[in-house]
């Protein structure tokens, strides 16, 4: 094996290929011709001996050698990086890039205002701030920290407990006015609801009475939203009762743009988590980030520990 070829440079090529699963996209993003990119990979298979790629008009997909090969890869340049940065001082340490990801409407109104007041107290760094309800892979997508709501299954990302979202029924007062008082469960068959798309289980309503009690209630609806800032102005523009949490609809709740209903009855609260890639929790700019974030989430209404 030429050693020679075996570079940091080319093993950083071969890890941005597959994560991004694209040369002209690490052209792009690296600045470089795609002639390049596709240079620096046939010199590392090369020195290597073996296919890191199998590479067609529509996809590029990791050989099994390649998946072992990227795995190591990434421990070694993670390593070099730390190493880096524990060489610089203070202010340089905390310079850098953090690349966020967050549910839409969590992102939109809370989120983005902690990330203002993070960045205030630290100028060095650098927020690159993506907002989605799909799930994401941390690391094909670059994204150091992942903000989501509900029950998550990747155990292969370090996951740190921000609390848990309170929810509760609400409702548009002109709404209400037309549809009379809700004041039993019963109350509610038949009413016009506001669903969300995607969300498991959305056809009923799962309440709980102040005795702990469990209810089940059919939820119907003609206006199904992808989106927590949709389903809140569908909310306020009448369009029917639904779950909500709270964070969401704090605002109307106070000045009375929307009211809750059937208070005595709770809803399931929703986790709220916050996923972080393994290969950058070491890195002091991710590790700032998290622990503000961990701290001020619980300044966000209805988020209990």
């Amino acid at each position: 094996m030429e050693q020679s070829l075996v570079s940091l440079e080319r093993m950083r090529t071969f890890v941005r290929i597959a994560e991004r699963g694209n040369l002209a996209a690490v052209a792009r993003e690296t600045g470089v011709g795609q002639s390049t990119v596709t240079r620096h990979l046939r010199e590392l298979e090369e020195a290597l001996g073996v296919s890191l790629l199998t590479r067609t008009t529509r996809r590029t997909a990791l050989t099994d050698e390649g998946a072992r090969y990227y795995a190591h890869c990434v421990q070694i340049l993670s390593l070099v990086e730390q190493a880096s940065q524990e060489m610089r001082d203070t202010r340089q340490a905390t310079a850098g890039t953090v690349r966020i990801s967050c549910t839409g409407a969590l992102g939109v109104l809370y989120i983005s205002r902690l990330l203002y007041e993070f960045q205030d107290q630290n100028p060095g760094i650098r927020i690159e701030f993506g907002l989605t309800d799909e799930r994401i892979d941390l690391v094909r997508d670059g994204v150091d920290i992942a903000i989501r709501l509900g029950p998550l299954t990747d155990c292969t990302m370090k996951l740190r407990s921000l609390g848990a979202s309170q929810r509760m029924l609400v409702a548009s007062p002109a709404w209400l006015k037309r549809h009379g008082p809700v004041r039993r469960l019963e109350d509610l068959h038949d009413l016009e609801g506001v669903r969300m798309s995607r969300v498991h289980g959305s056809e009923r309503l799962l309440l709980q009475d102040a005795e702990g009690r469990d209810h089940v209630v059919p939820f119907y609806g003609r206006l199904i939203v992808d989106h927590g800032l949709a389903a809140r102005d569908a909310f306020l523009a009448g369009r029917g009762f639904g779950p909500a949490h709270r964070w969401l609809v704090e605002d109307c709740l106070r000045d009375g743009r929307l009211e809750r209903v059937l208070p005595e009855y709770t809803l399931p609260a929703s986790p709220l988590s916050m996923l972080i890639a393994p290969e950058r929790t070491n890195l002091t700019r991710v590790r700032l980030c998290t622990e503000f974030l961990a701290a001020r989430a619980r300044d966000i209404p209805g988020i209990s520990r």
